[in-house]
C-alpha cells in the first residue's frame, strides 16, 4: 500500500492510479482520448485522490467547526472528551485557534486574559513534529506512481496535518515528472498554510496542453464556487508553470495568486533545443544513461544532496553528512528513466513547446497576482532571463532569485517554499492581506533557518548578554523575569539599522516561549523598489516573522488577538541617527501606546540595548548627505513621512542609505529588560486621563534611558567586552560556552 496516496478515507492500491474512471464512476479499459475537441466538452468526472482516515476526520471537524464559527482545537478537545478519551495536550501544526500553548522546554501555563488567543501556535506545541525530507523521498515515492495506465489525470492531497479551517487551497501543477510529487519536501511546511491538491499525470497519458488546462480550470473553478471569497493558488512547476500562466489568463476576474517556478515559457529559448532531436534517435539500450545527464541538467545533484545535511553540524559533519546523501542519492537516479521513458520524454517536450506558445500568447491577460521563482544555475531554460521578461510584461509580478540552484528548484536542498511564501507577503486568507490575523508562527526549522542566514554571524562576533529585572528592581542574566502570562509590549530604543532585532525575537521565542511581533516601517512592506531579480532580503524575513506597518490600528489589532508586541517610538529617527546620537533615543510625546496597553490589560516591559558604538563606525550621516551636492537626491528614499505632522527633531524620520563600517574588533552587545509595568486592572485610570497615560509614559522613557546608563556604565566591568579575549575564551570552551560578563 503507498502511503502518500488514499481516498475517501480508505487506502487505495496502487493499481488505483491506473483505473480510468469516467461519468457514471466506473473504470474504463480504454486510454484516454487524446483529442482537444472531445476532452473539452466531455463531462467525465475525474476521482479526487484525498486524505487518510485521520485526516479526513479532521477536516470534517474543520468544517464543522467553521459552521459553529467554534475553534477547531475546542471542537476536538469537546469531542474528544465526549468518547472518553484524554484531553489534547498540544496541536498539529497549523491548527487554528483555541491550541493549547507549549514552550520550548516545558508547557507555559495557558493565559487567562480575556484578550484574544492568537490565532497561529508555536512550532513547539506541534505533537506531530515537521519531518525532515530529501530527494530520497521523491525516488522512494515516485515508484508508487508509475503505473502504465495512460490516464486520465487526477487530483491528490499529501498526508499532513489539517491547515487552519480558512486556509486557502493551493493547486499544485507539476513539471515535466507529472507525477505531483515535486512537492514532497514542502508537504509539511506548505500544509500549515493551505489545503494543499496536487495533480498527477500518469506517465503514459498523452492528454495535450488544452486537455490539462481543462482539467485545472475545472478544479479551480469549483473551488471557486465553493468558497468566492478566498484567494486560490497556483503552483506550477516548469511545464505547470505555463498551465498556471495560461488558466490566469482565461479567468482574469477570479482572484488568483500565482507562484511559478521556472516557468516553461522560456522553453523556445532553451539552450538544449538543439540537442532535443537527438534525444528521438537515442537507441533504447543506451537511454538508460539519458537519466544521468538528465539529473544534471535539471537540477544540481549536490543541491539536491544538501537537504539532508544539517545546517548546524560541523564543518567535518557536514562534509561526511553531504557524503552519505551523495552515495545514497547515485543509486537512485536510473529512476528517472521510469518517471521519464523515452517515448514520454519526447512527447513532453512536445508538449512543453506547445504549453509555451498557448501561454506566451495570452500573458497580455494576465491580472492575478504572480511571483516567479527563478534559478541562477538553470541549465535547461533561461529562467533567469524569463523572470525578468515576465516581470515586465505582467503588471503585478515580483521575482525571487535563487542564485546558486537548478531547474527543479522545489527539489533542491536550502529552499523553504513556505518561507519564501510568507516573506514575500503574499500569503493571505481574504480578498486582501492582513499583516496581522494572516500571520502563521514560523516552525522550528524556519526560525533556525532564519538564525544561521541572519543572525548567527551577529550573535558569534557580539556574544550579546541578556539581562531582565524582578519586581523588587533587582537585575538578573536571564529572562525568566519576562512575564509571558499574558501579552507584553516591549518599548525600546532603535540601535542603528536595528542589528539587535533578530538577536532580541530569537532568545525570547528560545528562553520564554514569547512570540514577538514588531511594528515596522511601512517602507517594508512597499515591492517597487524591488530588483528584476530580487533575492531575499532582510524585509522578506520581517514579513515572515510576523512584522506589520507601523499605525494605532495595527497595535490594536495585535494587542487584541494576544500579540507580544515590539514597538521603538524612537521610529527611524533613532533607527537612523547622526554622529554623536549613539545611545540617544528621540522618542515623540505621545502617550497612546500607554493607552492602548491599558485598553488590552497589556504588561509594559521597557528595553534598552547598548554596544552599537562597539560595533560600527558612522560615516556619513544624514546631515553629510544633504551637504553634499547630489548626494540626498541619490540616497535618500522618496517616501513619505509617516511624522510629518511633528515639528520636533523626531518628526526628521527621512529614510535613507545608511554609510557605516563595522569595527574589525567588535565589542559586545548587552541588552535590559526592565522592571515590568502592570497595566491590568488601570483601564478606567488610564485611558480617560491623558495626564495618568503620559505619567506611565515618561516613567517607561525614563527606565529605558536608565537601563542604557545602567549597561554603558557596567559594562566597564566585563572582562570579555573586548573581541580578542572574549573570543579565544568562547574557542577554548569548544564554541558552545558563552563568555562570562560583569555581576549584575
Amino acid at each position: 500500500m503507498n502511503s502518500a496516496l488514499v481516498s475517501c478515507g480508505i487506502e487505495l492500491p496502487k493499481a488505483f492510479l491506473g483505473a480510468k474512471v469516467v461519468s457514471n464512476g466506473g473504470s474504463h479499459p480504454n486510454n484516454t482520448c487524446s483529442d482537444t475537441t472531445k476532452l473539452f466538452n466531455s463531462t467525465r468526472n475525474y476521482p479526487r485522490i484525498s486524505c487518510s482516515d485521520d485526516r479526513g476526520s479532521r477536516l470534517r471537524l474543520a468544517a464543522i467547526a467553521a459552521d459553529k464559527e467554534t475553534k477547531v482545537g475546542q471542537l476536538d478537545q469537546e469531542l474528544r472528551s465526549e468518547s472518553g478519551h484524554d484531553a489534547v495536550n498540544g496541536s498539529v501544526n497549523g491548527a487554528v485557534n483555541g491550541a493549547t500553548n507549549g514552550a520550548t522546554n516545558g508547557a507555559i501555563k495557558r493565559r487567562e486574559t480575556i484578550i484574544e488567543e492568537p490565532e497561529s501556535i508555536s512550532p513547539y506545541d506541534s505533537s506531530v513534529p515537521l519531518r525532515p525530507r530529501s530527494i530520497l523521498n521523491y525516488m522512494n515515492e515516485v515508484k508508487y506512481f508509475l503505473t502504465d495506465d495512460g490516464g486520465p489525470p487526477r487530483w491528490f492531497s499529501p498526508i499532513v496535518p489539517p491547515p487552519p479551517a480558512d486556509a486557502p487551497t493551493l493547486f499544485f501543477l507539476p513539471g515535466m515528472d507529472g507525477t505531483g510529487l515535486g512537492l514532497i519536501m514542502h508537504y509539511e511546511s506548505l500544509g500549515r498554510l493551505f489545503n494543499m491538491q496536487c495533480l498527477h499525470i500518469p506517465v503514459r497519458d498523452r492528454t495535450p496542453f488544452a486537455g490539462l488546462l481543462k482539467i485545472a480550470e475545472e478544479a479551480v473553478l469549483a473551488e471557486h464556487k465553493h468558497r468566492p471569497k478566498s484567494p486560490i493558488y497556483l503552483l506550477g512547476d516548469s511545464l505547470g508553470g505555463t498551465l498556471a500562466l495560461a488558466l490566469a489568463a482565461r479567468n482574469p476576474k477570479l482572484d488568483l495568486v500565482l507562484i511559478v517556478a521556472n516557468p516553461a515559457t522560456s522553453f523556445d529559448r532553451s539552450q538544449l533545443q538543439p540537442h532535443f532531436p537527438l534525444l528521438q534517435v537515442t537507441p533504447s539500450e543506451l537511454y538508460g544513461v539519458v537519466p544521468y545527464l538528465l539529473s544534471f541538467i535539471m537540477g544540481d545533484p549536490i543541491k539536491m544532496a544538501e537537504a539532508q545535511v544539517k545546517q548546524d553540524a560541523s564543518p567535518v559533519d557536514r562534509a561526511l553528512q553531504m557524503r552519505e546523501s551523495l552515495l545514497s542519492l547515485l543509486p537512485t537516479l536510473p529512476t528517472l528513466a521510469d518517471v521519464v521513458p523515452k517515448d514520454s520524454l519526447v512527447w513532453k517536450l512536445e508538449l512543453l513547446h506547445s504549453a509555451a506558445l498557448y501561454a506566451n500568447s495570452r500573458l497580455h491577460a494576465v491580472r492575478a497576482q504572480v511571483l516567479v521563482l527563478a534559478s541562477g544555475n538553470d541549465q535547461m531554460l533561461p529562467s533567469a532571463d524569463e523572470a525578468e521578461r515576465l516581470r515586465k510584461i505582467l503588471p503585478n509580478c515580483r521575482t525571487r532569485y535563487f542564485k546558486e540552484s537548478g531547474h527543479t528548484l522545489l527539489l533542491e536542498g536550502g529552499l523553504n517554499l513556505a518561507s519564501v511564501i510568507k516573506g514575500a507577503g503574499i500569503y493571505r486568507r481574504g480578498r486582501n492581506i492582513d499583516y496581522v490575523t494572516d500571520f502563521v508562527i514560523p516552525t522550528q526549522a524556519e526560525f533556525d533557518d532564519a538564525y544561521n542566514k541572519y543572525a548567527k554571524l551577529i550573535w558569534q562576533a557580539t556574544s550579546p548578554v541578556f539581562f531582565s529585572t524582578k519586581d523588587t528592581g533587582k537585575v538578573e542574566q536571564n529572562l525568566s523575569n519576562v512575564p509571558n502570562d499574558r501579552p507584553v509590549l516591549f518599548v525600546g530604543n532603535h540601535m542603528y539599522m536595528g542589528l539587535d532585532l533578530s538577536l532580541i525575537i530569537y532568545q525570547m521565542f528560545k528562553e520564554r516561549g514569547i512570540m514577538i511581533r514588531g511594528l515596522a516601517h511601512p517602507m517594508l512592506f512597499e515591492t517597487k523598489m524591488e530588483e528584476d531579480l530580487q533575492e531575499g532580503t532582510m524585509p522578506d524575513l520581517f514579513r515572515e516573522f510576523g512584522a506589520v506597518p507601523v499605525s494605532g490600528n495595527s497595535m490594536f489589532k495585535l494587542l487584541k488577538k494576544g500579540y507580544s508586541t515590539l514597538l521603538y517610538p524612537g521610529g527611524a529617527r533613532e533607527a537612523l541617527h547622526r554622529k554623536g546620537e549613539t545611545h540617544k533615543i528621540f522618542w515623540p510625546k505621545r502617550s497612546e501606546f500607554v493607552r492602548m496597553a491599558a485598553r488590552f490589560g497589556v504588561t509594559i516591559v521597557p528595553v534598552s540595548t547598548v554596544g552599537e558604538d562597539d560595533l560600527l563606525d558612522i560615516i556619513l550621516d544624514l546631515d553629510d548627505l544633504r551637504r553634499i551636492p547630489t548626494f540626498e537626491e541619490r540616497f535618500v528614499y522618496p517616501i513619505t513621512n509617516i511624522r510629518g505632522d511633528l515639528n520636533e527633531d523626531v518628526g526628521d524620520q527621512s529614510l535613507h542609505l545608511p554609510f557605516a563600517a563595522p569595527k574589525l574588533t567588535p565589542g559586545r552587545l548587552y541588552i535590559k529588560f526592565g522592571k515590568p509595568i502592570v497595566t491590568a486592572g488601570r483601564e478606567k485610570e488610564l485611558q480617560p486621563d491623558r495626564a495618568q497615560a503620559q505619567a506611565i509614559y515618561k516613567q517607561v522613557e525614563s527606565a529605558v534611558e536608565e537601563g542604557l546608563e545602567y549597561l554603558q556604565w557596567k559594562r566597564q566591568e566585563d572582562p570579555y567586552r573586548e573581541f580578542v579575549p572574549r573570543f579565544l575564551y568562547e574557542q577554548r570552551a569548544g564554541g558552545n560556552k558563552q563568555a562570562p560578563t560583569f555581576k549584575p
